[in-house]
């Protein structure tokens, strides 16, 4: 197999759906072995069997982000089935609760900074270790809301995790330069994923809503969200040598959205 990735191993977290299953596959189109990392262990298994139908290497770790044991285990278990790691795109995550934050609880507000903020330091603290010798890249998924568009009504939580997921990247970035680690992020718009079937929003919501729309939709350049495969796109370019001299840059893949 041949590619822009030939022979590099990458694991992918939150594999099984969206944006990490479009980067997984494209990843693997491209000559990487791919560590399929998500909690759903039926949906990482399904993207497990298009890459090998397509003459890939792939393996399933059912794994929730937020569990240090679980995530190191997922790193040593790529490891141990190839022997290094090359790219780490650090990607799942969820909306949480959408709600005000005088009705928000301290316990929804803890998922979700857990999941979005803390998986993405533990994904990227535990492949350090086997990334030092041959360096590599790792690409985070923030997104434009928290970052560059503030009108997401209700999704402070959401919002502060990503905002944080940016100065982590960038923090990374210049202490693993001296290793030839290059970290990057990524800052989708909307894009056509299941991501809302972990979105729970309150009745209590209408209090802060204020309407915001472009005249023919909230994507000027296409007018109509992004696909996951236009950002794997962009994750397999940062994966790749193509991107060599990339590091600590946020990226923003989003038809202009957040420019309204």
């Amino acid at each position: 197999m041949t590619g822009w990735v030939k022979d590099r191993v990458a694991l992918v977290t939150g594999a099984g759906s969206g944006i990490g299953k479009a980067a997984a596959l494209k990843l693997a189109a491209n000559g990487a072995r791919v560590c399929l990392v998500d909690l759903t262990e039926q949906r990482a298994g399904e993207v497990k069997e298009l890459i090998e139908a397509q003459g890939g290497e792939a393996i399933v770790v059912d794994t929730d982000v937020s569990d240090p044991v679980r995530v190191q285990s997922a790193v040593e278990l790529a490891m141990k089935e190839w022997g290094r790691l090359d790219v780490v795109f650090a990607n799942a995550g969820i909306n949480g609760v959408v709600t005000p934050i005088e009705d928000m609880s301290p316990e929804e507000w803890d998922h979700t900074l857990t999941t979005n903020l803390k998986g993405t330091f533990l994904a990227v603290k535990y492949a350090i270790p086997h990334m030092k010798k041959n360096g590599g890249s790792i690409i985070i998924t923030s997104s434009i809301n928290g970052n560059r568009s503030f009108s997401g009504f209700g999704m402070s939580a959401y919002s502060t995790s990503k905002a944080g997921q940016m100065a982590f990247g960038k923090m990374a970035a210049l202490e693993l330069a001296r290793y030839r680690i290059r970290v990057n992020i990524i800052c989708p718009g909307a894009i056509q994923t299941n991501i809302s079937e972990n979105t729970q929003k309150t009745p209590e919501l209408h209090k802060i809503e204020i309407p915001v729309k472009y005249p023919e939709g909230s994507q000027p350049l296409e007018h109509k969200p992004g696909s996951p495969d236009q950002v794997a796109d962009l994750v397999l370019f940062l994966a790749s040598d193509h991107s060599s001299h990339i590091t600590g840059s946020e990226i923003y893949i989003d038809g202009a959205e957040s420019l309204l």
